[in-house]
């Protein structure tokens, strides 16, 4: 058994006395130095390998004589600063910040963005008190978006407002929407995406659909423009919160997100009948084309309800406006 590397990886090779016990348990009683809540989600996140494959499921048994390796992130400090960085506010009261997240603001600290997130401008913004309100490291995040998916965030103030809203989003006790630009055009032209979505095995960065140990998963889609069979503009409902779940079921069925990172890892065959200039551009285009345009909750003080829409951004609006030039709409 030897101790971490250089505070980045930790390695062990099982004995006969450990194998069949759960991997997150085993793991952290050879550690001795992290708890087992955050050696599950080191592994849930891909961060161990057994015998050199990637393992994602802390209930997984051990195996004897298997060599267990686990890469531990850089610590991120505990308590974020406050950061003057400004953010589009749609609605705010006491209890609630209603935005229009940009694509590219990080919501929270984390390794590789310990700074200038959402969290660092909200502390500028609300005050003192806003660091007690929910978990330390992302007080008020109720709920997330990726960094480069645009759109409408509610974010709490007081812990009653983070209470309930987490609960609202916990049971999907809310209406919320999204729009994406795919490739191709889905067949059915609305219906219901469905499967289960965990860590892709060979990619710890990357969410897969997958047929063992991952969490059930629903997106129901329905279209609101097509340009032939190259493109089109879906509006996505979620009736679950996985982790880049529109992304993921989209591509699953052939329809990548244009210009996602992860999911997009070769030219769509729907980019060969469109004319080069526009094909590059869509290529080209540097971030998902996803945005969560409207959310629409009870409030968790008064129960009015609230609802909340955007606008496409630009970047968006204008790719829109580029493909309308060079292709015809249905």
């Amino acid at each position: 058994m030897n101790k971490p590397e250089a505070a980045s990886a930790f390695r062990v090779t099982a004995g006969e006395q450990d194998a069949g016990q759960r991997v997150d348990r085993f793991v952290a009683g050879a550690i001795g130095t992290l708890s087992r809540s955050r050696v599950k989600t080191l592994i849930e996140d891909g961060r161990l390998t057994a015998d050199g494959k990637a393992i994602t499921e802390p209930a997984d048994p051990v195996r004897a004589g298997s060599h267990y390796v686990l890469d531990i992130p850089p610590a991120v400090p505990a308590t974020p600063q406050p950061q003057a960085i400004p953010f589009p506010i749609l609605y705010e009261d006491a209890d609630l910040i209603v935005l229009d997240k940009p694509a590219g603001l990080v919501v929270h600290p984390a390794p590789g963005n310990l700074d200038g997130t959402l969290v660092n401008a909200l502390l500028a913004h609300v005050g003192p008190g806003f660091t007690g309100i929910g978990a330390e490291r992302r007080p008020g995040i109720v709920h997330r978006l990726d960094k480069d998916t645009s759109g409408v965030m509610v974010v709490a103030k007081t812990q009653l407002a983070n209470d309930k809203l987490t609960t609202a989003f916990a049971t999907r006790d809310l209406d919320r929407a999204y729009l994406a630009l795919v490739w191709g055009t889905p067949n059915p032209l609305a219906g219901e995406i469905e499967g289960a979505i965990g860590r892709d095995k060979r990619d710890r960065k990357r969410m897969a659909v997958v047929t063992s140990g991952g969490k059930q998963a629903l997106t129901r889609y329905r279209t609101q423009r097509a340009w032939g069979t190259a493109l089109s503009l879906l509006e996505c409902r979620l009736a679950t919160g996985r982790t880049h779940q529109i992304r993921v079921h989209l591509a699953s069925i052939g329809h990548p997100v244009v210009g996602d990172p992860l999911y997009l890892r070769r030219v769509p065959a729907a980019a060969r009948a469109i004319v080069p200039s526009l094909r590059g551009q869509l290529l080209d285009f540097p971030r998902q084309a996803l945005h969560a345009q409207s959310l629409g909750f009870a409030h968790p003080r008064t129960g009015e309800k609230l609802s909340f829409a955007t606008k496409l951004p630009p970047d968006m609006e204008g790719l829109i406006d580029t493909i309308d030039e060079n292709l015809s709409a249905d």
